[in-house]
């Protein structure tokens, strides 16, 4: 395809991922690069973090977002040295969004006030649930009652409150679901994400899933508890704005969308992702690995690809379909310079006749059907 061979200028990165893998347990539902009992390790993990970043020459961010593993977990003085850090190596913008990852147990007055302080102006608790039985299945710590407190408390020092959870736990009833969205509702929180419990492989989820000794929910019942969050989340003014995402008017993850829209990014720390021009890394997810490889000046990369601009093109149609909004393609080809509706024919022709999306000349968006099917579209688009 002409146009792919042409030189193109690969978006400069404006968000940054900053990944820190401490938590107090391992949740049984959990893939991802994080470590529990090596609280001994933090004061090492965030020098690493720092001397990784100091290749960079203070880039200006729009969004930086410190992800885990639970960031919460460090103590008031760890998360102060943290924050001071990320300052020196990167340069805010004047309208930047900065978000924190947080677990409910972590919530105090003293980190809060170091995070606002530091201008962390986004919240992102991993609530999971209100209700008891669910989250002692889940394996989180919290209880709802306690869950309410850290959210409230949250937002009187950082109003920009989101909350994840999670549906279609096993056992779980429809109308449990229900009460989980309404207690989440009624709290002071202005963006919401809701999961499908999944259960991955090499989680001890998916080992017990083999030995007969959990079972997820029907797809009818999955559908029911989808249809339920978009339901009521509407009802409460939130915009459905991405597949798994709501947010009331102006609330959206600026980050996520920084994603979905293909536009690069910085990352480091343990199992951290960068797309830096047109080359995706990944740090080793192992925390020790990392550190052992800092310590030594070897490469903290585990993997490194290069992304050839007919792959950007499909991860483009991909990530950016499951915006509800859809992807509008005479911006993208003006930005890319990848014509899309050429590049993505077979999916688009295939994906319009099953109903899932539709394309009237200027935008491909999902039908109410394709919502539904969000995953399987972006297969197509991957795979075309």
């Amino acid at each position: 395809m002409p146009e792919l061979d042409r030189p193109f200028d690969w978006p400069i990165p404006q968000s940054a991922y900053i990944h820190i893998p401490f938590c107090r347990h391992r949740c049984g539902y959990c893939n991802f690069s994080v470590i529990a009992d090596r609280d001994d390790l933090i004061d090492s993990v965030i020098a690493a973090i720092d001397q990784e970043l100091q290749s960079l020459d203070r880039p200006h961010v729009q969004t930086i977002f410190i992800g885990g593993g639970t960031p919460t977990h460090l103590n008031v003085e760890q998360l102060d040295r943290l924050l001071v850090m990320l300052r020196s190596r990167f340069q805010f913008s004047d309208s930047y969004e900065c978000s924190v990852e947080a677990n409910p147990e972590d919530i105090t007055i003293e980190k809060l006030d170091v995070l606002a302080s530091h201008g962390v102006n986004r919240v992102s608790l991993g609530v999971q649930s209100f209700h008891r039985e669910k989250l002692l299945l889940l394996q989180r710590g919290h209880d709802g009652p306690g869950a309410s407190r850290a959210i409230e408390l949250a937002a009187s020092k950082i109003p920009n409150v989101s909350l994840d959870l999670i549906f279609a736990a096993p056992g779980e009833s429809i109308d449990q679901w229900r009460e989980d969205l309404r207690l989440a509702l009624a709290l002071p929180i202005r963006h919401l994400s809701t999961y499908t419990l999944t259960f991955e492989k090499g989680t001890s989820f998916w080992s017990q899933r083999a030995k007969g000794l959990l079972q997820g929910l029907s797809e009818d019942d999955e559908l029911q508890m989808y249809d339920a969050a978009r339901e009521m989340t509407a009802a409460a003014g939130l915009e459905h704005y991405e597949v798994s995402n709501f947010a009331i008017p102006g609330s959206r993850c600026q980050h996520n969308m920084a994603y979905w829209h293909g536009r690069g990014w910085f990352a480091a720390g343990p199992g951290a992702a960068r797309f830096v021009d047109g080359r995706r890394e990944v740090n080793h997810r192992s925390t020790t690995t990392y550190l052992r490889r800092s310590q030594s000046g070897a490469s903290v990369v585990g993997e490194s690809e290069a992304i050839s601009r007919s792959q950007f093109g499909r991860e483009l149609a991909a990530f950016g379909v499951r915006l509800i909004e859809g992807i509008d393609l005479d911006a993208t080809h003006t930005a890319t310079g990848i014509d899309l509706r050429c590049l993505c024919e077979t999916a688009i022709d295939r994906t319009t006749s099953l109903g899932w999306i539709t394309d009237d000349g200027d935008r491909l968006k999902l039908t109410e059907q394709g919502i539904l099917f969000a995953d399987s579209v972006a297969s197509e688009f991957l795979s075309s």
